[in-house]
C-alpha cells in the first residue's frame, strides 16, 4: 500500500487519507447513469486498486441505486472490511419496496430504519461516517442528530456528519452532539460555502470539510467539448451549469485551466484536486475507472506553490457565475 499523506477530519478523532473515493457513479439511480454506464466489475477493480494506492476512504450512500451501490461496495470490501473508511448517507426516503418516494426523511423512527437497511448492504456492523444527505424541513435537526447520536453509544457509527446545510443548521447540530465532517459540491467552479460563510463556521467548530464533485461533475476533466457529450440517460443533461450559454462559457474557464495544467505537466483533473488539497480540504472525486484512480491519487501528491494558486483563482475568481449546479427541484433540497 503506497503513502498518501493522511490528516484528521474534523476534531473527534477521525483520520482520512488526502484524498476520497466517491462511489456515487458504480451505480445508477433511479434509472439514470452517473457519468456514463457503469460496470461492476470494473468498479470493483477501481475500489481495489485505490486500496493498493492507500485511498481506503470509500463515500456512498442508500440513495446511490437506491440500495445498489451499497452492496456493489459490500462485494468489493468483502473479507477486507477493517482495511477500509466507510462513509454512507441517509434521508432521501427509500420504501419498504426499495423505491425512492423522493421526501427527505430525517424522522428518529426513520434514522434507525435506515441505518440498519444500509448496515445489511454493506455487509457490515459499523458505518465509519453516517451522513445526513440532505435537511429534511420537516423535522428539527435536533431530533435527527439525537438520533443519529444514539447510533454511535450503539456502536452503529463511529462519527456524524452533515450534507447540504447553513450555518445555523450546523450550529444547532454541533450543539446536541459534535459533528465531524460537512460535505458540499465544492471546486474552481463551485465555491457558495466559501461566500455564504460556511467554511468559517466549520473552521470556528473544528468540523471538517468533504468537498464532493471536486471535478465540477466532470467538467474540469477537460474531456467535455459539447452538451451532445452526453448520453439521454445522464443526469448532467438537466444541470443549469451544461445548458446554454453557461455551457460556453464554461468550456472558455476549463481551456485556461488546461494551459496552467500543462505547464505543471499534470491534467486539468489533478490540478482541480490539488487546488481542493492545498486549501486544507478532503476531495472525494468519483470515478468508476482504474485509470482514473491512479490520477487523482497521484493528485495528492503534487503541491501548488502560493503563486500557482493565485493563478488559478485568477482564472476563475471566487463569485464567478458557472451556471446552477443543480435543476430548480433540486437546488430547493439544499439548506440555505
Amino acid at each position: 500500500m503506497s503513502s498518501i499523506k493522511k490528516n484528521e477530519l474534523g476534531k473527534q478523532g477521525l483520520v482520512v487519507p488526502a484524498i476520497g473515493l466517491g462511489c456515487m457513479g458504480m451505480t445508477q439511480i433511479a434509472g439514470y447513469d452517473i457519468y456514463g454506464k457503469a460496470d461492476e466489475t470494473e468498479a470493483i477493480a477501481t475500489i481495489h486498486r485505490s486500496l493498493d494506492l492507500g485511498g481506503n476512504f470509500l463515500d456512498t450512500a442508500d440513495l446511490y441505486g437506491p440500495l445498489k451501490n451499497e452492496r456493489l461496495i459490500a462485494k468489493a470490501i468483502k473479507g477486507n472490511r477493517d482495511k477500509y473508511i466507510i462513509a454512507s448517507k441517509f434521508g432521501y426516503e427509500i420504501d419498504d419496496n426499495e423505491q425512492l418516494t423522493w421526501k427527505i426523511n430525517g424522522s428518529r423512527n426513520y434514522v434507525k430504519k435506515a441505518v440498519e437497511r444500509s448496515l445489511k448492504n454493506l455487509g457490515t456492523d459499523h458505518i465509519d461516517l453516517y451522513y445526513l444527505h440532505r435537511l429534511d424541513p420537516n423535522t428539527a435537526i435536533e431530533e435527527t442528530v439525537e438520533a443519529m447520536a444514539q447510533l454511535i453509544k450503539e456502536g452503529k457509527v463511529g462519527y456524524i456528519g452533515l450534507s447540504e446545510v447553513s450555518s445555523a443548521t450546523i450550529k444547532r447540530a454541533h450543539h446536541i452532539h459534535p459533528i465531524t465532517a460537512v460535505q458540499t459540491e465544492y471546486s474552481l467552479f463551485e465555491r457558495s460555502v466559501e461566500e455564504s460563510g460556511i467554511l468559517n463556521t466549520l473552521n470556528k467548530l473544528g468540523i471538517g470539510f468533504v468537498a464532493y464533485s471536486p471535478l465540477g461533475r466532470g467538467f474540469l476533466s477537460g474531456d467535455i467539448n459539447s452538451p451532445d457529450d452526453f448520453a439521454d440517460t445522464d443526469f448532467r443533461k438537466a444541470i443549469p451549469r451544461f445548458q446554454g450559454d453557461a455551457f460556453y462559457k464554461n468550456i472558455e474557464l476549463v481551456n485556461e485551466i488546461k494551459k496552467l495544467a500543462a505547464e505543471k505537466g499534470i491534467t486539468s483533473s489533478q490540478l482541480a484536486i490539488a487546488w481542493i488539497i492545498a486549501k486544507g480540504f478532503l476531495p472525494i472525486p468519483g470515478t468508476k475507472r482504474v485509470k482514473y484512480v491512479e490520477q487523482n491519487i497521484a493528485a495528492s501528491h503534487i503541491a501548488l506553490s502560493n503563486e500557482e494558486l493565485n493563478r488559478l483563482e485568477a482564472i476563475v475568481p471566487l463569485g464567478t457565475s458557472t451556471g446552477a449546479r443543480y435543476d430548480e427541484a433540486n437546488m430547493q433540497a439544499i439548506d440555505q
